[in-house]
């Protein structure tokens, strides 16, 4: 097996010095009390282009040759991958391309055309610009840039595993969001090359997110496997496969890999907002995501990675409110009444005396179901976590109603 040397991943340094920002790190200690060990969040998504992508995209393009850089460069993507080959290539004077879904968020697309990328829409998934991007690289003779299963990419990503053991030298952990896999493959190599230069040994934990995890069956079955994927708001690690590439490496050095849900992430989100006041992309906080949901354990200082932090300020606001009805702080209810006056200051008033904040009221006698004397009130409450919102339900329940709490 052909990993990465620790040599090569201070070339690697050298290299993106000047280009890529050493990024903060910040102590937590709300997830220092959950994980009982101290918990340093490594900041990358106050990175340039909003991620550690610039990383791998650098130093992929400083290797071209100059034929190959005149031949101008393609990638596909749908937002990250795409930002970091642009802004990577206009620093080195390369001509890109970039293929984008035609419904990738507006921050992102404007960004990569801010950097100087040609951008194509086209297609509803990534799938459809990969194979674009295939294909032009075919007809132009343009280097095609793969996102995580490239020697280089994974060596340039691994640079910030340097700047995790410089920061950190007593470090026992690290939590890494896993996609294709070059981010985690690039990390444990460069982290465990530096512990075993000072005879110590770190530990490397991978998670993704449930509804798109590719690498616990693959490492199970000792290859890359091609699962079948559902939605998950964690889409920048929404990968179907490994890399041929990262699993190789990642079956040798990552000590374990875990899976969290949609409802961790968000919860994961809120608390990253409310806690350490960072705005980060779903697939940036499944390492946190598996700490708050009991996934992962430690014993020393433990170094999580924000990946990224390119979130749409629309999926922003689902997200948040998601994971407020998560966590238990968040319902909305529908209640069947009487048709006759006073219901609606009545249940009100049991609100009140639960302690619920009414955020939004709706009353309609239109629904499937209702008798012509019924009407349905849909309220959106605030609440204080899992036990008051039972509370606030009982108490309804109580006084003879009877409420179903919507699902978001």
């Amino acid at each position: 097996m052909n990993i990465p040397t620790l040599a090569e991943f201070e070339d690697a340094a050298a290299v993106l010095d000047g280009v890529v920002v050493k990024t903060p790190f910040d102590v937590s200690e709300h997830l220092t009390e959950v994980l009982g060990a101290p918990v340093y969040l490594k900041l990358e998504n106050l990175q340039r282009t909003g991620s550690f992508k610039i990383r791998g995209a650098t130093y992929r393009l400083s290797r071209l040759t100059a034929a190959e850089r005149a031949r101008g460069v393609v990638a596909a993507s749908a937002g990250n991958h795409a930002q970091g080959v642009a802004l990577a290539a206009q620093k080195l004077g390369i001509p890109a391309t970039i293929f984008m879904p035609l419904g990738v968020p507006v921050p992102k697309l404007l960004a990569t055309r801010g950097y100087g990328a040609e951008v194509i829409l086209e297609g509803a998934t990534v799938e459809t610009p990969l194979r674009l991007a295939a294909e032009f690289a075919e007809r132009t003779g343009a280097v095609l840039i793969h996102p995580f299963d490239h020697r280089d990419v994974i060596i340039g990503q691994g640079s910030l595993g340097l700047e995790l053991w410089d920061a950190v030298p007593e470090l026992d952990t690290v939590i890494v969001g896993i996609g294709g896999g070059g981010l985690i493959a690039g990390v444990a190599a460069a982290v465990k090359a530096r512990a075993a230069a000072a005879g110590r040994t770190v530990r490397v934990i991978g998670v993704q997110a449930a509804n798109s995890a590719a690498y616990p069956s693959s490492l199970a079955a000792g290859e890359p496997l091609t699962v079948e994927t559902s939605p998950t708001i964690a889409d920048g690690i929404a990968v179907a496969r490994p890399g041929d590439i990262p699993f190789e490496v990642i079956s040798e050095l990552v000590d374990e890999v875990v899976t969290v849900t949609d409802d961790d992430i968000a919860r994961a989100l809120l608390v990253l907002l409310e806690r350490a006041k960072q705005v980060v992309e779903p697939a940036g906080a499944v390492g946190v995501a598996a700490i708050l949901s009991g996934k992962v354990t430690a014993t020393g200082p433990t170094a999580v990675i924000l990946s990224g932090g390119n979130i749409d300020p629309l999926l922003l606001q689902r997200v948040v409110a998601h994971g407020l009805a998560a966590s238990g702080r968040y319902m909305t209810l529908q209640i069947p009444l009487p048709d006759r006056p006073g219901q609606l200051a009545r249940v009100s008033e049991l609100l009140s005396i639960a302690g619920a904040n009414v955020i939004e009221v709706l009353h309609t006698r239109h629904g499937q179901g209702l008798q012509i004397s019924e009407v349905i009130l849909q309220l959106s409450v605030e609440t204080r976590g899992e036990e008051h919102r039972a509370h606030v339900i009982g108490v309804l329940e109580e006084a003879g109603f009877h409420p179903r709490v919507v699902q978001d």
